[in-house]
């Protein structure tokens, strides 16, 4: 996989965050992603919030599965560690660092088929062990690097590029993550900077898992054949100079409106969903009414976004107070901690004799 750098002049007037830096040291390649890919939306609303919190680079985690999402944690803070791991193991990886150091931020990005196909137990068992870590899911609906197969999480009757229709039901994310407990849950939309920017700096300052489910169109596959619009049905009513895919241009989705209200948006293609902010009277400490609300959006055909529960941090122990990890970096040890001694380990081992 080849990244371009972005070159690394700055303008002098650019505003500087509580650290002294500039957004610019909270960006990271260019994106390789289709134009107008929601993912890159997602990737804008991550710096913002980063530069806006002022974190240190080379403090934040970025970890990553396989999938047009997993690419997104090469466009952001090119200074921080990042991870790459197989598909759908993100959360064992994540697991792994924060045990090894609960001193820096961690930031995990997944899609939908990442986390609710093959990585499903992996996020269930993350959410188990209240990992202290931002979880954020590129939700398509689609497998975009293997050609727009249903992802785990497309709705009933969505049609695919060569034209099934999904006939299961889909795995919501939001509504699973209640089920098994998780203390921080939120929804959001990529071209919703204003809501999704805060929604980013309020997971990343949780103490425990926080998730956030982004609807994030694809452009490329969010069409199918039948719709006047799609790549298909202009191959076949215009002469072909070659045979070969186009994804044209297009421009990122973007909505503004105020909370408790609803619009509807139409993507790339032509299809519409409809997204409704939660209330300003909205309680975001009830597990069972916040469930509630999900699955009444739902059926009413509307995703309900923004903040829909979070959990006193007191009254739910974080990875690290459930399993008394050190206060150290593991790495910053010495030898002396870090081995036991051949007497100690024997008593150790004889534990599960």
């Amino acid at each position: 996989m080849t990244f371009i750098a972005k070159p690394k002049v700055t303008h002098p007037a650019l505003p500087h965050n509580a650290r002294g830096l500039t957004r610019r040291a909270y960006e990271g390649a260019l994106s390789t992603l289709c134009a107008g890919c929601g993912h890159d939306s997602v990737t804008a609303a991550i710096v913002e919030a980063c530069w806006h919190l002022a974190l240190e680079p080379q403090n934040l985690v970025k970890l990553s599965g396989i999938g047009c999402s997993s690419k997104t944690t090469a466009y952001f803070v090119s200074g921080a560690h990042g991870f790459n791991a197989v598909h759908g193991r993100m959360p064992s990886i994540a697991t792994g660092a924060n045990a090894a150091n609960r001193h820096l931020n961690y930031i995990g990005i997944s899609g939908d088929g990442d986390t609710l196909s093959i990585g499903l137990g992996q996020f269930c068992h993350a959410i188990r062990r209240n990992v202290d870590m931002l979880y954020i899911i590129e939700n398509n609906g689609v497998y975009g690097l293997t050609k727009g197969q249903f992802s785990a999480s497309a709705d009933i009757g969505s049609r695919a590029k060569k034209g099934e229709t999904n006939r299961q039901p889909p795995i919501d994310p939001v509504l699973l993550a209640l089920d098994l407990g998780a203390p921080f849950v939120a929804r959001s939309f990529s071209g919703d900077k204003h809501q999704l920017v805060p929604l980013i700096e309020a997971g990343l300052n949780y103490r425990g898992f926080a998730l956030i489910d982004v609807l994030s169109p694809c452009v490329t596959f969010n069409d199918h054949e039948g719709s006047t619009k799609s790549y298909a049905y202009a191959r076949e009513h215009y002469d072909p100079v070659a045979l070969t895919d186009f994804v044209p241009r297009e421009q990122p989705i973007t909505v503004d409106y105020p909370p408790g209200e609803a619009r509807e948006l139409a993507l790339h293609d032509g299809s519409r969903i409809v997204l409704r902010k939660v209330g300003a009277d909205y309680d975001p400490t009830d597990r069972v009414a916040a469930q509630a609300a999900v699955r009444a959006g739902s059926a009413s055909g509307e995703y309900l976004t923004g903040l829909i529960f979070i959990q006193d941090e007191a009254t739910h122990p974080d990875f690290h107070r459930l399993n008394a990890t050190a206060q150290e970096p593991l790495n910053g040890l010495p030898f002396e901690q870090l081995s036991p001694g051949a007497a100690q380990l024997e008593r150790i081992l004889a534990r599960f004799r």
